[in-house]
């Protein structure tokens, strides 16, 4: 049973919404205190909230503080605000902080019942497709709704069907061989072998016979033939990570292979034809690397017919949290603990931390962290941050707050990419002159 929030301090229409809606689970408040509290314990999805709350009833600052606080907190809920029937000026300004719909008394249980019910229908919507866009992305290995993971997911979809040879670039722990894996997986060589080799994490003098296999008595201690990697990946995907970390000397070794996709056992003579797909990825700087001759010039545009660069978790800040959460529940499951969820200075300082170690570094201290807390949430002090710098800000980014920014940053980029010229501005955007005079004076955007 849906859960339905009513944030009223009068006990006659308390009474009065409490009987109104049987197919609720209704659960009411009648402060600020205690609407937060219930927001937190049920996650209700749809919340009626009276702008004329204690103490100042009169008047709807309170009211309007609540709204905020609801929607920093949990910016998917739907607010319906309850005004005097003569208070709409008040209406209008939650609506502009982002309430979903307002309501002016007298209370009309059917009319009341309608927008309620139709937000809950909206409230469910949305749920369904962010279930199924997040299922999506878990089925390809990441999770975040974040434009950046949703580009890289758009990559998987149009590379995985394709033989084009990949090159994954990013920083240590950001998921690279999530990726090759999901190019694999979504692949028509799915149900053949992965195999990953990391070229950083083998010694110099045992990577080619690791790589490319060897025949028996090739050196000391091969007492059989052994085949290699490249070998063992035969019909399916060859992953090799860190291939910047690889020996000069065997790079024009893996420059032939990929070229005749042919392999000679360490001691051989014989070419043993492998069909394999290529993916490759790297934290290293690799054209910086060719200027300095480390890496060969005429293997990195052979290892780069495309390139997927993998954001860093901390350009993915709308991310973060998400897979705090996720994290959490599966360690819970793992460990047979009940953590609830993260305290507001908790969340507050994983927005701040700048993550050097990337999604690998998130989910070993929330881990850590879910191992040796005491409480049902998640502080501070259990995840090993420091603490938020600015206890001022918001926990969460109102959706308002990030329409408004995009909007912002796309006028401001159209006018860029027009020189200023308005009409062409207004074409790019797909908006009309004056619509677009009309968000220039509103986010006070300048033509210069």
């Amino acid at each position: 049973m849906d859960t339905l929030l009513v944030i009223e301090d009068d006990p006659g229409i308390q009474k009065q919404l409490k009987w109104c809606f049987p197919q609720y689970e209704v659960v009411m408040a009648q402060d600020r205190r205690s609407a937060i509290t219930a927001l937190r314990r049920y996650e209700p999805k749809v919340v009626t909230l009276d702008l004329g709350l204690p103490p100042d009833e009169a008047n709807a600052s309170e009211g309007l503080a609540v709204l905020q606080e609801i929607l920093a907190l949990s910016p998917d809920t739907k607010v319906i605000v309850i005004t005097g029937n003569d208070d709409k000026t008040n209406a209008l300004k939650a609506i502009e902080l982002g309430a979903h719909d307002f309501y002016q008394k007298p209370i009309d249980d059917d009319i009341l019942a309608v927008i309620i019910d139709r937000a809950f229908v909206v409230a469910n919507i949305e749920m369904e497709n962010n279930q199924l866009r997040q299922s999506s992305l878990e089925a390809n290995g990441f999770i975040g709704n974040s434009p950046q993971v949703q580009h890289v997911c758009r990559m998987i979809e149009r590379i995985a069907p394709t033989e084009i040879t990949t090159l994954i670039l990013g920083e240590s722990g950001t998921g690279k061989e999530v990726i090759a894996r999901a190019i694999h997986a979504k692949g028509p060589r799915a149900n053949k072998p992965f195999i990953a080799i990391n070229c950083a994490s083998i010694p110099e003098h045992l990577l080619e016979s690791e790589l490319f296999g060897f025949e028996k008595g090739a050196f000391t201690g091969a007492h059989k033939t052994t085949a290699g990697k490249i070998e063992c990946a035969d019909g399916g995907t060859l992953f090799l990570d860190e291939i910047g970390d690889m020996p000069y000397p065997l790079q024009a070794k893996i420059l032939r292979f990929l070229q005749e996709k042919v392999v000679e056992r360490v001691g051989g003579r014989q070419e043993i034809p492998v069909d394999v797909k290529i993916i490759c990825a790297t934290h290293q700087n690799l054209e910086q690397m060719m200027l300095e001759k480390t890496f060969r010039e005429d293997l990195f545009y052979r290892i780069s017919e495309i390139t997927i660069q993998n954001p860093p978790l901390r350009e993915r800040d709308q991310d973060i949290l998400l897979l705090a959460r996720y994290f959490l529940q599966q360690t819970n499951q793992q460990s047979q603990h009940k953590i609830t969820g993260f305290t507001d200075d908790a969340i507050r300082a994983m927005l701040q931390h700048p993550w050097p170690g990337n999604i690998r570094e998130l989910q070993n201290k929330v881990k850590s962290a879910v191992i040796m807390s005491d409480n049902k949430l998640i502080s501070t002090l259990d995840l090993a941050l420091q603490p938020a710098e600015d206890e001022a800000e918001p926990i969460a980014l109102n959706l308002r707050q990030i329409r408004e920014a995009a909007e912002k940053q796309a006028i401001t980029k159209a006018l860029s990419l027009s020189n200023g010229n308005m009409s062409n501005t207004a074409n790019i955007l797909g908006i009309t002159r004056p619509t677009l005079y009309s968000l220039m004076d509103k986010y006070m955007v300048k033509n210069e």
